[in-house]
């Protein structure tokens, strides 16, 4: 992937050199069964953050009291590549709402290390990159990155853009109302069914993911061979069925919050094979 001296956005946060206070596992190595739970955990705390509060806090909103963040350094190379992609992120979207008649409201990128506060909570690192609906921003430990390549079997540059682009794609469906709609729904249906829902918001999300990669490539032609190989490696890495078999080896589809590998590949791939939005409609879709 080609993306030095492309565009970086101004919309980032660097909380890493500021105590965010609570638990965190700051940048010692993360065991596969913790990072298992941390992804459950990820699914459940992106999409319901009310439920996530009731866990972290009591049930009261907390006060986020972080000092003001400043831009990261000019040459944290990690930064600067996350910085590229959330540009590319801003011009997809804000081009594809632009189309649509509306304008897109880009979110803010929140690095940080161990923990941070957040309008859904405490942000922890355990918990994977997440989305947080109340203040509108991704929240990313960049420590994550190398979880992915030496321990979840994810390397690969693009496989790190792919996980920004699907928190965007978070993003995308608070601003549509997709992730209220689901959320009310939650309290009046069973666990089994607030967990099909779950995944039905994670596949659509990545086959946002997969709608910016291909806008994104039309734009700047920044793909190389097997970049898109090795997203489709991370999402099937990823998929609720690998994670629970490594963790327990018993696979359990009643409990999936993300969907299978194979589902998770298959909505990627639409998604960037059409480029379209509307090919990413998994709440109408019969089948996943």
């Amino acid at each position: 992937m080609r993306w030095e001296g492309e565009r970086r956005s101004e919309n980032v946060e660097d909380r890493r050199g500021a105590g965010g206070g609570g638990f965190g596992l700051g940048g010692r190595s993360i065991g596969v069964g913790a990072v298992v739970l941390a992804l459950v955990g990820w699914g459940v705390f992106g999409i319901n953050p009310l439920t996530t509060l009731q866990v972290l806090s009591g049930g009261g909103m907390p006060q986020t009291t972080q000092a003001p963040a400043g831009q990261p350094p000019q040459d944290d190379r990690q930064a600067a590549f996350v910085s590229t992609v959330l540009a590319s992120t801003e011009d997809v979207w804000s081009e594809i709402f632009r189309k649509g008649g509306a304008q897109y409201p880009a979110p803010r990128l929140v690095l940080f290390r161990g923990a941070t506060p957040t309008a859904c909570g405490t942000g922890q690192s355990a918990m994977g990159p997440f989305y947080c609906p109340g203040d509108h921003k991704v929240y990313l430990d960049m420590d994550f990155f190398d979880t992915m390549g030496r321990q979840l079997g994810a390397p690969g540059v693009f496989a790190r853009a792919y996980v920004v682009a699907h928190e965007v794609g978070h993003h995308v469906q608070t601003v549509l109302g997709t992730t209220a709609k689901v959320d009310g729904m939650r309290g009046r249906i069973s666990e089994r069914e607030q967990n099909a829902l779950s995944v039905r918001l994670e596949l659509q999300a990545d086959c946002y993911a997969g709608v910016w990669a291909q806008h994104s490539q039309q734009a700047k032609g920044w793909l190389e061979q097997g970049d898109i190989e090795s997203a489709v490696n991370a999402a099937q890495q990823i998929g609720d069925d690998t994670l629970q078999r490594k963790s327990s080896g018993v696979v359990r589809p009643d409990a999936f919050t993300h969907g299978s590998s194979a589902q998770r590949v298959r909505w990627f791939t639409q998604g960037y094979q059409s480029g379209s939005v509307q090919s990413c409609d998994t709440f109408g879709a019969r089948t996943l």
